[in-house]
């Protein structure tokens, strides 16, 4: 492929045939991909001063990139965490391009190597226990809605389903029987199974006989009106019940993603191992699940007991162990 070649064929290989047929993505990592690629595109035309569709594939400089960049941050005031999303999707794109076009491979390589900006992960906000059964016991009983809303949230809670396979579960995906499970469509067009306690499947079961009529397998679970929830449509759900749940001294505000970090702390503390726990989420990474670890005070402070240096009572934990030469030597001899 020339590097006097227009664009158009090009990315519509890339959106068509790579990043749905090959990689799978779901709409909504499509849709990203694609406002930051639009986005590119109206950067670089507005600087070579012509259309859109004008643009040949030698257009796409390295120091073009580098001011769309600048331009995120300085003119559009993205942030350091939407700045680097946007520079995930442009590399995506080179990379592909790296393949159909080998004379554009230096360029290719040059914006492979921008660095990403370090930025603090975001604090992971949960439901401790107490919280978790708070919220379900104060939830509505009467009506279908109540009933919805009950199986709705009681199914986040139990899965640790991402919003989005909440909003695209179907009836075929369940399993209600002795053992059941639900099979959840995740990220990367990926499959997973998850146990479900017999209480979420029994209301789940209850939600879907409200109709005198079977729902088929390709009908939606969770609805409004008659067609499938939204996303925001879940939002909106999740705070209606659990806005008196939110924190204002740590920034805690209750979204359907709350759950899912919720699900993987309390499994965490439950004693199940983490590789589990990254299966049961659907992670791609390990890494991505370690984080929970790192974040359950509870199991903090029981490691902080279990090594605690023996014959250590509760009236002398007040008191430092350096005080006295005994105790000190002590202290060093139990590391």
């Amino acid at each position: 492929m020339s590097t006097t070649t227009p664009l158009g064929q090009l990315l519509h290989s890339y959106f068509l045939d790579h990043l749905i047929t090959i990689k799978g993505l779901r709409p909504g990592s499509v849709r990203s991909y694609r406002d930051t690629i639009r986005l590119l595109l109206v950067f670089i035309a507005a600087d070579k001063r012509c259309k859109i569709t004008r643009l040949q594939l030698a257009d796409l400089t390295f120091e073009r990139v580098l001011a769309f960049l600048r331009h995120l941050e300085e003119d559009r005031g993205n942030g350091i965490s939407t700045r680097n999303q946007r520079l995930a999707a442009v590399r995506s794109l080179f990379e592909y391009i790296a393949t159909r076009s080998p004379e554009m491979l230096a360029v290719c390589q040059q914006v492979d190597a921008i660095p990403a900006k370090r930025v603090p992960l975001p604090e992971t906000r949960f439901l401790e226990r107490d919280e978790a059964q708070r919220l379900l016991a104060g939830l509505p009983t009467r009506g279908r809605l109540a009933l919805r809303d009950r199986a709705l949230i009681l199914f986040l809670y139990n899965t640790g389903a991402r919003v989005q396979e909440a909003a695209d579960l179907r009836v075929g995906n369940l399993d209600l029987s002795e053992h059941p499970t639900v099979r959840l469509h995740g990220k990367g067009d990926k499959w997973r199974t998850c146990p479900l306690w017999q209480q979420t499947a029994r209301i789940i079961e209850q939600l879907l006989h409200i109709h005198p009529e079977a729902p088929t397998l390709q009908a939606a679970v969770f609805t409004a009106r008659g067609q499938p929830l939204t996303r925001s449509g879940i939002y909106k759900i999740v705070r209606r019940h659990a806005a008196d749940l939110d924190d204002p001294r740590t920034g805690r505000s209750v979204s359907p993603h709350t759950f899912r970090h919720t699900a993987a702390v309390h499994l965490l503390e439950a004693g199940v191992e983490v590789n589990v726990i990254r299966g049961w989420l659907g992670h791609a990474d390990l890494t991505t699940t370690n984080r929970y670890a790192e974040i359950n005070t509870k199991a903090k402070q029981q490691a902080l007991l279990a090594t605690e240096p023996p014959g250590t009572s509760a009236a002398s934990r007040s008191k430092p162990i350096w005080r006295t030469d005994e105790t000190l030597l002590n202290w060093l001899a139990s590391l």
